[in-house]
């Protein structure tokens, strides 16, 4: 299983209404889903996979087989999206969990729309802008101060009650069944343990959990997670509230305020600021997708707090505008529409974001008008998205931005299912093993996704903490519709590089033409208004000399993103797409071959 961890629409116009059935027996349905998945036992997970009746695709076998199993007792695929990111919470426990937050795009066939659920984790009501100023970056990754209040299982919540067919119990099955059973560990799993060994020996709790005889777990064994197991059968059983603000949150919180720092530690550990008031306020939203037109194509995202809807549809409108598409335009269109980012996207409760400039086709003409046949001078300025676009204006450098690490890891899902919905879902706890915190006795890793914000200090940032403020987040979960219909659907983890991963992934696959497992196979490289563009050594290496001719700079990093998707071909076959080796692969699945 690898591991990888326009305009705002107010409403979508409604298209070929396909009508989705009411199961006549979903206890039924709920019944069939438990034992479905265990240990994969040698299985082998690929890419790729065509065929009909539905599909998946995610980071990890285990996962994809849960989702898959609801799909084929009769579930859609929102309650195949729920089943597989509570059992990534399971197998990829590093990079999601229910004490973690997501994005999630989805298109209702019902209805022939899309719409969103914003799950994404907010600071405390005690979190001021200042909180973080004078804390090194490191020393924040690894404390309570880090934890934002959970927004999964709300969303979970909201999306099975507003979009499934199942209850959250019946939805929690197969993720109980493997924390239960186990899942085979692979080398990724123990790298990543291995890589975060020293703060997870921290945490009494968590080297309990993860770090059996003091070690990582080893190649082939099968790992189990009793407690998690239980924590997710009572979530079930007693509903969200007893997370905002029953007993499982008043854990949460004893665990924010009190980490369970080992013995003989020396780790300074933060405490928290979140109270059982933060959980009992906190609600999922469903804020309109952002939306812009390319190649004929309607794409749709997140809308901020997320800047994978805005940044990826900005860079699109400048590329549409650019009229010639190589991957020196690709650069650098990403290039303006991260300075863009930077400079203007936050939680719109509390700024003015320019939403509808950002993703006007008139702001990315002018934008556009600044390419040229060489790389743009670093760092760009930011543009003026304020609906007024007139001659070109010239190119102006502005101060090196403060670079700000976001966590690499999140993971990402895509579901159909034989009606004709579509799901795609990032999740994620921020860094790579959170927060590095289990909750004592209930087997989960709490995030540190708060260290999304801006440290600053930073005057008029836009990402400032604020009180029951959610940090920007660079996800990108994205939809293309045909003539109102799914064509594709994609996202990746990675932290700020998971939009220029979701951008080229685009761009490969229409104005290059690569076939999707292509498109998503090929090498990456990111430009996020940085000096030097990070690019794996196989994109340095076929297309590295003409770029740089051009002035453009690389910096070489091994991996970029884990990227999964599905695009609907001919005559109902869909293809599901997986990473085929970063992070060790991913598992794409099809309800019936062919």
């Amino acid at each position: 299983m690898g591991r990888i961890s326009g305009t705002l629409l107010g409403t979508i116009v409604t298209v070929g209404l396909v009508a989705t059935p009411v199961h006549a027996d979903q206890t039924s349905l709920a019944a069939g889903l438990a034992g479905l998945v265990a240990p994969h036992a040698g299985q082998a997970k690929k890419p790729v996979a065509e065929g009909y009746g539905g599909a998946v695709a995610t980071v990890d076998l285990d996962a994809s087989k849960a989702a898959l199993s609801v799909l084929k007792q009769g579930g859609n695929a929102m309650d195949a999206a729920i089943a597989g990111a509570a059992t990534l919470g399971v197998t990829e426990p590093y990079s999601a969990g229910l004490a973690g937050g997501g994005f999630l795009v989805y298109y209702e066939a019902k209805r022939g729309r899309v719409v969103t659920i914003d799950g994404r984790e907010t600071a405390p009501a005690a979190m001021t802008a200042t909180t973080f100023e004078g804390i090194p970056f490191a020393d924040a990754v690894t404390s309570g101060l880090s934890v934002g209040v959970p927004g999964s299982v709300a969303q979970w919540d909201l999306a099975l009650r507003r979009y499934g067919t199942l209850s959250l119990r019946q939805a929690l099955k197969p993720a109980i069944d493997v924390a239960t059973k186990g899942f085979v560990v692979d080398q990724t799993f123990v790298d990543q343990t291995a890589a975060n060994a020293a703060r997870f020996a921290d945490f009494t709790s968590t080297a309990a959990l993860y770090l059996p005889g003091g070690q990582p777990p080893a190649v082939g064994s099968v790992f189990r997670n009793p407690d998690l197991a239980r924590t997710y059968r009572e979530l079930g059983d007693r509903g969200p509230s007893w997370l905002y603000g029953g007993k499982l949150g008043q854990d949460i919180v004893a665990t924010v305020k009190n980490p369970p720092v080992t013995p003989g530690s020396p780790r300074v550990v933060r405490p928290g600021l979140m109270e059982l008031a933060d959980l009992r306020a906190y609600r999922a939203l469903t804020p309109a997708p952002t939306h812009v037109r390319y190649h004929g194509l309607d794409v749709y995202g997140m809308a901020p707090p997320s800047s994978g809807g805005s940044t990826v549809g900005e860079a699109l409108n400048i590329l549409s505008a650019a009229g010639h598409v190589g991957l020196h335009e690709y650069l650098d269109a990403s290039r303006l529409a991260f300075a863009d980012r930077n400079a203007y996207v936050g939680d719109p409760a509390f700024v003015n974001v320019p939403l509808n400039e950002l993703l006007s086709a008139q702001f990315g003409k002018e934008r556009a008008c600044l390419l040229t046949d060489t790389a743009l001078p670093h760092p760009a300025a930011p543009g003026s998205p304020d609906g007024s676009y007139g001659p070109c204006p010239p190119p102006v450098t502005a101060a090196d931005p403060k670079q700000q690490p976001e966590g690499p890891e999140t993971t990402h899902l895509v579901v159909s299912d034989q009606w004709g919905n579509v799901a795609a879902y990032n999740i994620t706890i921020e860094q790579t093993g959170g927060s590095g915190i289990v909750v004592p006795g209930r087997g989960i890793l709490l995030n540190n996704e708060l260290t999304d914000f801006t440290f600053g200090p930073a005057p008029g940032d836009p990402n400032l903490p604020a009180p029951g403020k959610r940090p920007r987040s660079s996800m990108a979960p994205t939809i293309v519709l045909k003539h109102g219909k799914p064509l594709l659907a994609v996202g990746s983890p990675g932290g700020a590089t998971i939009i220029t991963t979701v951008l080229q992934i685009l761009v490969n696959r229409f104005d290059f033409g690569m076939p999707l497992p292509e498109a998503l196979a090929a090498p990456r490289a990111s430009q996020r208004n940085i000096a030097a563009t990070q690019a794996e050594p196989a994109f340095i290496a076929q297309y590295g000399p003409d770029l740089q001719a051009r002035g453009h700079v690389f910096a070489s990093t091994p991996e970029i993103g884990a990227a999964t998707g599905l695009e609907f071909l001919s005559r109902g076959k869909v293809q599901a797409v997986a990473e085929p080796v970063r992070r060790g692969g991913g598992s794409a699945l099809v309800v019936r071959n062919g």
